[in-house]
């Protein structure tokens, strides 16, 4: 059985670095203002600079790939033991939107002019700015309530806006991919393998049946742990 002192060492033992928590700290600054600034994109693009010859994804582009991209360093953080979270979890979460950017909008040209990329950037857009601004606020040891209560409620709304954005652009790009056969390989080849991309993108899409309640639920319940039986 551990002593106290023992239980004391190995508390200290599983928590980061001071260097680990200046790190992630900037990290999470550096991805609030990232995404502080997609967000002013995308309202300025309907706004400031309604009537541009741009495309929303030309005049946004940047920007979603660097960040949403620099969401990979979570699988990272999580692999080496800074942050304490799901590894598999935490890998099928952040791989979902960078295959949603770089497998569907950046890969196709129907993908960028999907009616589902802006409600898909708004929802990511709020949900991340909220998101990186708790963990930095808990990091430093002191999260504002309102904080608290906006990320454990905004979810409601802003995850079925992001999946309904993320299915239209799968089914905007699969129309491309069907006609093209983009990133597919079929037989007779050397290997004797075949890959349909067409096929795999839809099995993606299926696969948002059975996982969408299992999620939207569990974030329910998180609210509940959290903020108890307050209304909204």
């Amino acid at each position: 059985m551990m002593t106290t002192d023992a239980v004391r060492k190995s508390q200290r033992q599983r928590e980061p670095s001071k260097i680990a928590t200046y790190y992630l700290v900037l990290y999470n600054v550096v991805m609030v203002v990232g995404w502080s600034y997609m967000l002013y994109q995308l309202i300025a693009y309907y706004t400031i600079h309604r009537g541009t010859t741009q495309t929303l994804w030309e005049f946004i582009c940047w920007t979603v790939i660097i960040f949403q991209n620099a969401a990979v360093l979570e699988i990272f953080h999580v692999a080496i033991g800074i942050v304490k979270s799901n590894l598999v979890i935490t890998t099928m979460q952040v791989l979902s939107r960078v295959m949603v950017v770089c497998g569907v909008v950046l890969a196709t040209p129907t993908g960028k002019v999907s009616p589902g990329l802006p409600l898909a950037l708004l929802a990511w857009s709020v949900t991340e700015i909220i998101r990186y601004s708790y963990y930095a606020f808990n990091l430093l040891g002191s999260v504002p309530h309102i904080l608290v209560y906006l990320r454990y409620t905004t979810f409601i709304a802003l995850y079925p806006i992001g999946v309904t954005g993320e299915l239209l652009c799968f089914y905007w790009a699969q129309s491309h991919v069907r006609e093209t056969k983009q990133w597919s390989v079929e037989m007779p080849n050397k290997i004797n393998f075949t890959f349909s991309y067409f096929y795999f993108l839809w099995a993606v899409m299926l696969s948002y049946i059975p996982l969408f309640p299992q999620m939207y639920l569990h974030m329910f319940g998180q609210r509940k742990k959290i903020l108890g039986g307050r209304s909204l």
